[in-house]
């Protein structure tokens, strides 16, 4: 019978706007079950020259070294196709707060986080993301902008992080010898702008009510070892290591690995609050089985031989 590790995680994001604008928020999850997992954080404002302000909540703890803007490597047009899944054309830094790119017959902004003025705040067991937008206005020239960064999901690190069994040595003993089997089942939830798993802080900010989120696609990019349950997917692809090689977190190993899609929007929940879980699993041999089997066979084969010399001595065949 296969020994079950179950763990799960809750994140509970929120993004809200001060604008007459409408939102679109997309979170690619680069899984790592070994650990230094990371997620890119993008959100589309449509007429964003209306927009002075916007809050993002994130559910862990962060620090300004956690931001990366990833949108200073939008220089490669390889990655731009990665990203975006069209051919662009790049205007790469046209001015200290902004690049351009033109696909699909439109041009939108991207702003730079790294030149944005921002404040983080600490929240119960998150970080409050305070983004100042109303110096970067007279630099926006379109009706629609992306912002986008990468952090370390230190939640998803916590999910994978292997943890010694709380049982005597012996019980640990016995479970390598009766349970080979090693069947991995994590639980991991996303809900945005969901109240029920916000701050206070945030749920008595009358603006974050207002909010106009409109649609929230997740992307999650794991190893083909692990099986994650697909219904409602969207879309399912190979990673097309090309692409990614230059824009994939450090470390992180594109080859052999699955690419998940979903998406929701506010036509199924008028009140822009957004839902997905997911099953993470994994059936694998126990290594540690695997050793104390090759132990335990050298045990027999050395007392095996050690009795058949004695019973040779006993019965005087020797």
């Amino acid at each position: 019978m296969a020994k079950k590790q179950r763990k799960f995680v809750d994140d509970g994001w929120a993004i809200w706007t001060d604008g007459d604008d409408i939102c679109t928020i997309y979170l690619q999850d680069w899984l790592n079950p070994k650990g230094n997992s990371y997620i890119d954080l993008a959100i589309r404002i449509r007429n964003v020259k209306s927009t002075t302000r916007m809050r993002v909540y994130v559910p862990f703890t962060i620090s300004n070294s956690d931001i990366e803007d990833v949108s200073l490597l939008f220089n490669d047009t390889k990655i731009l196709q990665a990203v975006f899944g069209s051919a662009c054309i790049v205007d790469y830094k046209k001015n200290d707060f902004t690049s351009e790119i033109a696909y699909i017959g439109k041009t939108v902004d991207i702003v730079h986080i790294s030149a944005v003025d921002y404040q983080l705040s600490e929240l119960s067991n998150g970080t409050l993301m305070d983004i100042d937008l109303s110096v970067i206005q007279p630099f926006i020239d379109n009706g629609e902008a992306y912002f986008i960064w990468r952090m370390p999901h230190k939640s998803l690190d916590k999910l994978f992080k292997s943890r010694v069994g709380a049982g005597s040595v012996m019980s640990r003993f016995r479970d390598l010898i009766t349970s080979p089997m090693l069947s991995e089942k994590n639980g991991y939830s996303i809900r945005i702008n969901e109240p029920r798993l916000l701050p206070e802080e945030i749920t008595r900010v009358g603006s974050f009510h207002r909010q106009k989120l409109k649609k929230a696609v997740i992307t999650i990019t794991v190893s083909e070892d692990y099986d994650i349950n697909d219904e409602g997917c969207y879309r399912i692809r190979h990673l097309e290591e090309e692409l990614y090689r230059e824009y994939s977190p450090n470390k992180y190993k594109t080859d052999d690995v699955i690419s998940y899609q979903w998406h929701q929007n506010r036509e199924s929940n008028l009140q822009g609050q957004f839902n997905f879980y997911y099953n993470i699993t994994r059936n694998s041999i126990s290594g540690g089985s695997m050793t104390v089997y090759m132990i335990l066979l050298m045990l027999l084969a050395v007392m095996g031989e050690i009795l058949g010399d004695f019973a040779k001595t006993f019965l005087g065949l020797q």
